[in-house]
């Protein structure tokens, strides 16, 4: 008998987190029905970091589709060193998140969803501060949304016209009319 090896894809994740379970229940005439819903974020570390939400009848079923839904989102995010770029703000309906770059040593300073997502991202050393709605979903879909927004710097000086370190000042070259 053929025996069928499983090969590791390049697209395996380090850090899998369950960031909320939610139990819904439902009155029927023989009594309740308890239904599940679940938030995961999976990242490499490196990143690269996807979030994934499911629905099912069981807890873990619940969690094995979130994954599933995870690894088909996964977006790329721009890092600079163990922090991100430059500070933004990320908006999902009523959820707001200010991500801030920091030093290094200074750690992670967030909480919840946030604090989840960055991991999986693979950041460092961030400051954070979450307005308006606490909702796990939100908080981390705006988070989501605040870490797509970052470029680097050789992004922005080729969107500028600017090419080498001693050209940053000055204007770009233009032919000259003849």
């Amino acid at each position: 008998m053929a025996r069928f090896r499983e090969e590791k894809s390049a697209d395996t994740f380090e850090i899998e987190n369950v960031i909320k379970v939610n139990r819904t229940s439902k009155t029927v005439k023989g009594g309740r029905r308890n239904s599940f819903s679940a938030l995961v974020v999976v990242g490499d570390g490196k990143g690269h970091v996807g979030l994934g939400f499911g629905k099912a009848n069981e807890t873990t079923d619940a969690i094995s589709k979130a994954y599933n839904d995870g690894r088909k989102n996964v977006v790329e995010v721009k890092l600079y060193n163990t922090t991100i770029p430059f500070a933004a703000t990320g908006k999902f309906k009523a959820g707001k998140v200010f991500l801030k770059p920091a030093t290094t040593g200074t750690g992670v300073i967030a909480g919840g969803a946030v604090r989840a997502v960055l991991e999986a991202v693979g950041v460092k050393d961030i400051l954070s501060k979450s307005m308006g709605s606490n909702n796990p979903i939100n908080m981390a879909k705006a988070t989501l949304t605040a870490l797509q927004m970052m470029t680097t710097t050789e992004e922005v000086k080729a969107r500028r016209g600017l090419r080498g370190k001693n050209k940053e000042n000055e204007a770009p070259e233009t032919p000259a009319a003849e």
